[in-house]
């Protein structure tokens, strides 16, 4: 890309999916990661490696990086011609807090050109069960003029950053911040799609995570892969009773971000929320997993979906047993044993396991 209307890519936050994903925009646009610790951004910015989230991959030489947070955002805001994307790579526990940072520093610095502000964690904010959406809106609600989206879809940050091929999508409600996410990254390894149903996306993101765990118990249990997918299926069902309540799109639990996110974090190796789920069943709590270093967005967004099912008067028997697995002291074998003993009944989206 040359001229005046190059795109300029800031990264706010420099963990694993943070870090894959300035590498993927640093291919196609002018990228500047931010990390909140100095040194890390010293050592990207010298070593062209992420030696604490991603030690053995290097990245490349044009990914520059900073710990100075108006310097990143006064990236993408420069120049009264351009297109400006932010990417906010932190988990839902940390987005209120950032979007709030970065509001304060946009009505700073005043964009000029076309500015998108596009998030990617998945989850629901525990304490309160919002979907990210909802907390980007409140943040950025006195900034109008700013393109608000979520970036999703079956994605290990390792092999993102690896150059493996990878599918995503970015839905929104503007079309120049869906056009900026393909202009940054749609490319040989990379094909992003667009969609409008933000709540939907969302709801895939949180509850397959939820899935997945369920998964991992099944897996660590040894039962098979014919229970594996079957959890999948229904768990498939549930993910999409829930985002029809809440305004979701049934279409968009076939697509990506339902059904393929699904498949790939309930059965890749390298989901953290399926390691949970196999060392639960391996005898070990979720204190102990948790004070291991490991940590997984099903575990922290459980509780809330259930919340919100219940809200809704939707059925959720998956979460449910995931929960009171991780909550309550439930043994794995009585959830899987409860789960089964259900009532027959026919097989539909709309009817619970």
């Amino acid at each position: 890309m040359s001229g005046p209307q190059r795109l300029r890519v800031s990264v706010l936050g420099a963990g694993s999916w943070g870090t894959a994903l300035a590498v993927l925009a640093s291919a196609q646009a002018d990228t500047l990661l931010w990390a909140r610790d100095p040194e890390l951004a010293d050592a990207i910015g010298q070593t062209h490696t992420n030696r604490r989230y991603l030690p053995d991959i290097a990245l490349p030489p044009a990914l520059r990086a900073t710990a100075d947070f108006q310097q990143a955002v006064d990236h993408a805001c420069q120049g009264p011609d351009s297109q400006g994307l932010i990417i906010l790579g932190v988990p839902v526990v940390g987005l209120a807090s950032l979007c709030a940072r970065l509001a304060k520093a946009l009505a700073a610095s005043g964009p000029q050109g076309r500015l998108s502000v596009v998030w990617t964690c998945k989850g629901f904010q525990p304490d309160t069960g919002q979907l990210p959406q909802q907390i980007a809106q409140q943040a950025f609600s006195g900034l109008p003029g700013i393109g608000l989206g979520v970036l999703s879809g079956p994605s290990f940050a390792r092999e993102v950053a690896q150059g493996l091929p990878v599918a995503l999508t970015i839905a929104t409600h503007h079309d120049w911040t869906a056009q900026a996410v393909i202009d940054a990254m749609h490319g040989s390894n990379a094909r992003i799609y667009s969609s409008t149903d933000i709540v939907g996306v969302e709801v895939g993101g949180a509850l397959k995570n939820v899935m997945a765990i369920a998964c991992g118990i099944s897996d660590g249990l040894k039962l098979g892969t014919n229970a594996r997918a079957a959890l999948i299926t229904r768990g498939l069902a549930e993910m999409q009773r829930l985002g029809l309540a809440l305004g979701g799109q049934a279409a968009t639990f076939s697509g990506l971000t339902g059904l393929g996110d699904l498949v790939l974090t309930a059965t890749g190796d390298l989901s953290r929320n399926r390691q949970v789920g196999i060392a639960i069943a391996q005898g070990k709590t979720l204190d102990d997993i948790l004070a291991g270093g490991m940590t997984a967005e099903g575990v922290r967004c459980a509780r809330a979906a259930l919340a919100l099912g219940r809200q809704h008067q939707v059925a959720l028997p998956i979460t449910e047993a995931v929960c009171k697995v991780l909550f309550e002291g439930l043994a794995p074998e009585r959830a899987v044993s409860g789960l089964l003993s259900r009532e027959a009944r026919p097989e539909s989206p709309s009817a619970a396991l």
